[in-house]
């Protein structure tokens, strides 16, 4: 069985260095993400763990040989790579260049390993027209698979409209853009998820709770906006089986009906059209039954958050799931092969 797994990292030097000084002031916190003692919580060699951030840079770093013989002793065949890096933290001037450096480098090491990497473009988010143009130029010339972003674009969400060419060329292209968490908004951290000890507030707001919640609602804002009905062929990633989304899909309905958001039809009935989710590493049984039942395996896609997470058990998991030999093969290649135009 063939495993293709979408949500798996890389990251750019010359992007965190000029991210670092505002990632530091609106996120001071963040240095204890993945830290040595969240690391080591877990001896569970069965399924993924985390990795502490010095080693999983070390092993994200690497767009060969390694990263192959890791994806070899774990029998994943191939891996979507994209950049964690926030691009949308760097001053505007640099922005526009550096996400072609790097796009450029990850087109490289596709070409050097097609069989085994695809990947996903990063995009001035800074500059919406640039960050079009790029999208086109890493899809069209350099074959990645569509965009991921990590965060908020800027101050607001994807529905503001002066990023409409960014959604329109995604729209025309007919890839999907990946919507990836990253560190709350600055005023909602502090509301929410401060006021614990350093590592309980870190955890709290990002990988624990806050981020998730916060790129769930970057989804939900995308399909209140009318966004999918603006752009029909705009299709999402939402990781983490759905960011929490799913889970409220009805009651979403219950209270925002089509005669309150004033869009053509269910809430649901647009994010089960438009968007498709992965676990992320989460590898828990009962959240797939609940996906099949609400969403349909037909829109889930697998990953394992790499370098963040170890690969430990991926395969193991998926062959041990009581599901059909069709489905298990749905989830672990052909979904992907069909979104992302990927030869089967």
């Amino acid at each position: 069985m063939r495993l293709i797994c979408i949500e798996e990292h890389t990251m750019d030097a010359d992007i965190m260095r000029r991210a670092q000084p505002t990632l530091e002031e609106e996120a001071p916190y963040m240095g204890l993400q993945s830290s040595a003692a969240a690391a080591s919580q877990s001896a569970d060699r069965d399924r993924p763990h985390l990795v502490e951030m010095r080693e999983a840079i070390r092993r994200g770093s690497d767009l060969a040989d390694r990263r192959i013989a890791e994806m070899d002793a774990h029998g994943i065949d191939m891996q979507i790579i994209s950049y964690s890096s926030p691009i949308q933290l760097v001053p505007e001037e640099h922005a526009v260049e550096l996400a072609a450096s790097a796009n450029d480098r990850l087109g490289q090491a596709i070409s050097q390993y097609p069989n085994r990497f695809g990947g996903f473009a990063l995009l001035p988010w800074q500059a919406p027209q640039a960050a079009a143009e790029e999208l086109e130029r890493a899809v069209v010339e350099l074959g990645l698979k569509g965009a991921l972003i990590v965060g908020r674009p800027g101050a607001r969400f994807l529905d503001d409209r002066r990023y409409d060419p960014v959604l329109q060329k995604l729209n025309d292209l007919r890839v999907p853009l990946y919507v990836h968490p990253f560190h709350p908004v600055p005023s909602v951290q502090q509301a929410y998820y401060s006021g614990f000890g350093p590592e309980v507030t870190t955890q709290f707001s990002l990988g624990g709770w806050g981020w998730h919640h916060e790129a769930g609602i970057h989804v939900l804002r995308l399909i209140l906006s009318g966004a999918f009905e603006r752009f029909p062929h705009l299709r999402v990633i939402s990781g983490h089986w759905g960011e929490m989304v799913p889970f409220y899909l009805p009651r979403l309905d219950d209270v925002m009906p089509p005669n309150v958001t004033g869009l053509s039809t269910t809430i649901t009935d647009t994010y089960c059209r438009h968007v498709w989710i992965t676990p992320s590493g989460m590898f828990y049984e009962p959240h797939i039954d609940f996906i099949a039942q609400t969403v349909g395996l037909d829109r889930l896609i697998w990953s394992v958050d790499y370098p963040y997470l170890t690969l430990d058990g991926t395969r193991t998991f998926l062959n041990k799931l009581n599901i059909s030999e069709d489905d298990r093969h749905r989830i672990a290649h052909r979904n992907a092969e069909d979104l992302l135009s990927i030869n089967a």
